[in-house]
């Protein structure tokens, strides 16, 4: 338990060492790379992400750069929020023992599906179908 408490540690040490280096090296005196101003540091909302990123901005060029561990955090923020599509569909009857389902045509359009073509589906449990398409 100890060892693991130890680690932890070492691991936050390290985590604010690059936090440090970064802060030196787009501290409050970073200069323009393009007009050589001193730069502002302002922090942003990013769309989907929930944590503010730093962001230095020229006011005389009007060239930017992000900090890297803040960017980084707010893409790994949108990536994880991003899910697949998911469409409420209508199950359909179409004779006495047989069911069926529409496929929306966006739908179909992404995955390449003509009418006719032969499909697997799968039952990995009662909650789920699972269809495999090889074009």
């Amino acid at each position: 338990m100890e060892n693991g408490k130890n680690e932890t540690r070492r691991m936050e040490k390290m985590e604010n060492g690059k936090r440090k280096k970064e802060s030196e090296k787009f501290g409050k005196n970073r200069s323009c790379p393009k007009c050589n101003s001193r730069m502002k540091t302002v922090k942003v909302s990013i769309q989907d992400a929930d944590s503010p990123v730093t962001s230095y901005q020229c006011d005389n060029c009007g060239y930017f750069d992000f900090e890297k561990i803040s960017i980084t955090n707010a893409i790994e923020e949108i990536k994880a929020k991003e899910s697949l599509l998911s469409i409420k569909q209508r199950i359909i009857r179409l004779s006495k023992d047989r069911l069926g389902m529409y496929i929306n045509r966006d739908v179909a359009r992404s995955l390449n599906l003509k009418g006719g073509e032969e499909i697997y589906v799968s039952i990995p449990d009662k909650n789920h179908l699972l269809v495999n398409i090889n074009n």
